[in-house]
């Protein structure tokens, strides 16, 4: 399996309504590696009607967020990319995540938002999502095209 490595931090974590991407095999494979945190801070926010948790491209604003990494295949990859409309509505890029059970530093994928409204900064600041959180957002699976960010 090629070893590119992915951080999740919202809806694909395992328990969360699309942790099913990741198990599919359809999709490619994936291992989880462990939980991880950014080392930057980023804001994780909750918008839009459907509740998505979005990690926007403010580096240095927000928290320091709890996720997972996964190691996955060129296919997993790949559709990952279409599921977070890359390059459209998430960025890809490459950050340093501290992962929890050894306390290294690794270098992985991370889906960053960076075309979003301003006031999406205005909105409490997680430092882990969790759709039946306290927040009391639950998530709602959309069909529909959210690749327009001027709409959340």
């Amino acid at each position: 399996m090629a070893n590119d490595l992915v951080f999740v931090y919202g809806t694909l974590k395992e328990n969360e309504p699309n942790h099913h991407w990741l198990t599919d095999k359809e999709n490619g494979e994936s291992k989880l590696i462990g939980k991880a945190t950014t080392q930057e801070r980023y804001p994780l926010v909750i918008a839009s009607k459907y509740n998505i948790p979005f990690l926007l491209a403010a580096p240095g604003k927000g928290e320091h967020v709890e996720g997972e990494v996964y190691e996955v295949d060129e296919k997993m990859m790949s559709n990952l990319d279409i599921l977070e409309e890359h390059p459209k509505l998430y960025e890809r890029k490459k950050d340093k995540l501290k992962l929890e059970a050894t306390g290294e530093v690794i270098e992985c994928w991370i889906y960053l938002l960076h075309k979003y409204k301003p006031h999406l900064l205005d909105l409490p600041m997680l430092n882990a999502y969790f759709s039946r959180g306290s927040h009391g957002k639950t998530y709602i699976a959309s069909e529909d095209d959210l690749s327009d960010p001027e709409n959340i």
